[in-house]
């Protein structure tokens, strides 16, 4: 997957936005809560970092290409980041980020879920 890829998949995701922050990351928000973030690479293949369940975080980190996500997994926070595609295939990568932006929209107060559009 790369940058215009990744992008133009998580733009697909309800209630969304995009912001380019913490030295050249694009960042994906849901309600302003974070869901995905991919750059700091330094070329290809893209690292993407998402949230996940427990369980997938447990099994996920030992496949080859995926690292517990620096900064965040190392404050008990079950993020993966996906450095190739060696174990997780780019159709593999959308499915977790469909999960990390649900994940994240459900800890969101129900109002806004609500006016977001999220609710039901």
């Amino acid at each position: 997957m790369i940058l215009d890829d990744y992008n133009a998949f998580c733009a697909t995701l309800p209630a969304t936005s995009h912001v380019v922050q913490w030295g050249g990351a694009h960042v994906w928000k849901v309600g302003g809560k974070v869901f995905a973030i991919a750059g700091w690479s330094g070329g290809k293949p893209l690292a993407v970092t998402f949230k996940c369940s427990e369980m997938a975080y447990a099994i996920l980190q030992e496949q080859p290409g995926l690292r517990p996500a620096p900064y965040l997994a190392s404050r008990g926070m079950t993020w993966i980041q996906r450095q190739s595609d060696e174990s997780m295939p780019d159709d593999a990568l959308r499915d977790y980020l469909r999960e990390s932006h649900r994940l994240i929209a459900l800890k969101l107060t129900k109002a806004l879920r609500r006016q977001l559009g999220l609710a039901g």
